[in-house]
């Protein structure tokens, strides 16, 4: 039996460099057919500034915040978000975030020859419109990192109705 302990979730602060910026999806799929994504707002990758040593972690935000602030990589944020209560269904280490701030802007926009793609997200309905293709992780994590394109989504697989048997992992894809 579970005690409701292990599903609490936390409000933290929290500040950093913006490495990366990718859509934010969640994906329903029954065994290894009939996929389906749903689009929820855009994941920022940020190193922490006050860590002795470089350390990443994720904050998921909305359509209307990236909209509004406007954010691009290297640009220093800060803000606040929730810890998830199920961490093996959310990719984030933050989430609902909110009180973002943008602490310095980047000098300019980044210049790099394109693949990888690197500049400002377009709309979700863009991502829906192009649909996603597999993405092995390993490329996930080194040349397609910093694409708009790329992502790592959460998938639930629905592996038996009848007893409502589900499992949570996390995979990659491409927009691109």
């Amino acid at each position: 039996m579970r005690s409701r302990s292990e599903h609490v979730s936390e409000k933290v602060l929290w500040r950093g460099t913006v490495i990366a910026i990718q859509p934010r999806t969640r994906v329903w799929r029954y065994i290894t057919h009939n996929r389906t994504h749903y689009h929820l707002g855009y994941y920022l990758f940020l190193e922490d500034d006050d860590a002795p040593e470089p350390t990443m972690f994720t904050v998921a935000i909305s359509e209307k915040q990236l909209a509004k602030g406007l954010f691009r990589i290297d640009d220093c944020l800060q803000g606040t978000g929730w810890t998830p209560k199920y961490p093996n269904r959310e990719f984030a280490d933050y989430y609902r975030a909110g009180a973002l701030k943008v602490l310095t802007r980047a000098e300019k926009e980044t210049a790099v020859e394109p693949p990888p793609w690197i500049m400002f997200p377009p709309p979700l309905a863009v991502y829906e419109e192009r649909g996603a293709r597999i993405l092995s992780r390993s490329r996930w994590k080194g040349k397609c990192f910093r694409c708009v394109w790329a992502n790592m989504a959460n998938v639930e697989v629905q592996w038996d109705f009848d007893r409502d048997i589900k499992r949570y992992r996390f995979e990659a894809f491409c927009y691109g």
